[in-house]
């Protein structure tokens, strides 16, 4: 019943905001979010987010936490979490029980997302322009900004995600560790580079021919597997033609072409924990699921990630046994756009629904709920954003994926001790090629 009174009221505020594009920028964000605060005070009003860096940041900096002054509200635990139940995604209530020193710092809720007035005033146009195309597949009409600001079906809200602003081009250094039941890892770091096409000044939808990004990585570390490399040139409607990913593989000395990177298929270096569509929480073609927008919900959600950003903290004081340190986690009441997505008939995945909440104000997706076949709540996946000051833009600084049945989980992006990324990074299309990635590894 609930369900379906979300349903119901969705549709009328679908229905309300279709028709007024103009209201983008007046009682809504920019980017679709609703501008007033909630009735209880317990959610602001949006006033432009973090549009300037604190006047304590520098360029190259880790980004100094602008709100480190706030004091906890509360804390959930499995002690007291029947209060807290509604405001909860079921995947961290389940993690909250199967943890019991596991715990949630709330703190004040600060709707710091912003981005570049020329990404606004694209997500404008967007509003009256953009449509799906391929059966949900593609998005025509668009080259910058959030494509449905006010979306009607969960496909426009995934698109939203898939497609929102994280700047122009991005070197950067990170590293990932599965952490096994008994709390034992290997780190592994990469470097990474990000050349956007979608977002960037200046490109026309004819200019995208059918490309989002271009993405590189190379290990570095261990030594062992130091050199191994992989490339993806990522299209937009995966179904019209699919991301093509080249690997140079360190022991065999040679570039091979991936047949399939996408979908089920697992991530490579992830020891089996991460399927290729979990990257950047949920990214590709969204052809093998069902989507249903089930309407917005006030929850508790990652948000201000930043201390666990700060430079200098060693790694194994974030990767605890069973968890991710919540010492160094932030929770926040935001209201979320809800989307579920079911598995259709004759497709295989090991999460046979998926319920995203997707943050109103960035459309970062921010907590995925994981079930199985069976519909077993089997997983939990997280990403904990920042506001990266030098573009700006709001987005995850640390992802998480919890495996409840096999009691271990993954983690990406830990920067704490490497150099801070860098969105001036020299590169050009010709960096993710076959060839540059043979050049690269010899």
């Amino acid at each position: 019943m609930l369900k379906v009174l979300s349903c119901l009221l969705l549709t009328a505020f679908a229905l309300q905001v279709q028709a007024q594009p103009g209201r983008l920028g007046q009682d809504l964000t920019p980017l679709g979010g609703e501008r007033a605060g909630n009735a209880a005070g317990t959610i602001p009003s949006w006033e432009g987010g973090l549009a300037q860096p604190p006047a304590n940041y520098r360029a190259g900096m880790h980004h100094p936490d602008p709100y480190a002054q706030d004091a906890v509200l509360y804390q959930v635990n499995s002690q007291n979490l029947a209060q807290h139940q509604a405001q909860l995604p079921a995947g961290l209530q389940a993690l909250l029980e199967k943890n019991p020193d596991y715990f949630l710092r709330v703190f004040p809720t600060r709707r710091s997302a912003a981005a570049p007035q020329r990404i606004y005033d694209a997500t404008r146009f967007n509003a009256q322009s953009a449509e799906l195309i391929s059966g949900g597949n593609g998005v025509d009409g668009v080259a910058a900004g959030v494509p449905f600001p006010l979306p009607q079906t969960g496909q426009e809200a995934i698109w939203n995600h898939i497609m929102r602003y994280r700047g122009e081009q991005i070197g950067f250094v990170t590293n990932q560790a599965a952490v096994l039941a008994n709390g034992s890892y290997n780190l592994l770091k990469l470097e990474r580079d990000i050349y956007f096409l979608y977002g960037r000044e200046g490109v026309t939808p004819q200019d995208l021919d059918n490309t989002l990004f271009y993405y590189k990585y190379k290990v570095v570390a261990p030594s062992k597997l130091s050199g191994s490399a992989l490339v993806v040139q990522e299209t937009l409607d995966q179904v019209l033609a699919i991301r093509k990913a080249w690997r140079f593989s360190r022991g065999e000395r040679r570039v091979r072409r991936l047949p399939m990177l996408a979908y089920d298929t697992l991530q490579p270096d992830t020891n089996g924990l991460a399927t290729a569509d979990q990257v950047d929480v949920y990214n590709g073609a969204p052809d093998r699921y069902e989507w249903q927008l089930l309407g917005k919900q006030e929850m508790l959600v990652p948000y201000n990630s930043y201390a666990v950003h700060q430079q200098g903290i060693p790694y194994d004081s974030i990767l605890q046994r069973d968890t991710v340190n919540p010492q160094l986690l932030r929770y926040e009441l935001h209201r979320v756009w809800v989307v579920e997505a079911d598995l259709r008939k004759g497709f295989s995945h090991p999460y046979a629904k998926r319920r995203f909440y997707i943050d109103e104000d960035s459309w970062q997706v921010l907590t995925v709920d994981l079930y199985d076949k069976a519909g077993e709540l089997i997983g939990l996946q997280e990403s904990h954003p920042i506001s990266y000051y030098d573009v700006p833009m709001f987005g995850s600084t640390l992802e998480t994926i919890y495996d409840f049945k096999g009691k271990r989980y993954f983690v990406d992006g830990l920067d704490n001790n490497e150099p801070m990324y860098n969105f001036k990074a020299q590169l050009s299309p010709r960096d993710f090629t076959p060839q540059a990635l043979r050049r690269e590894g010899n």
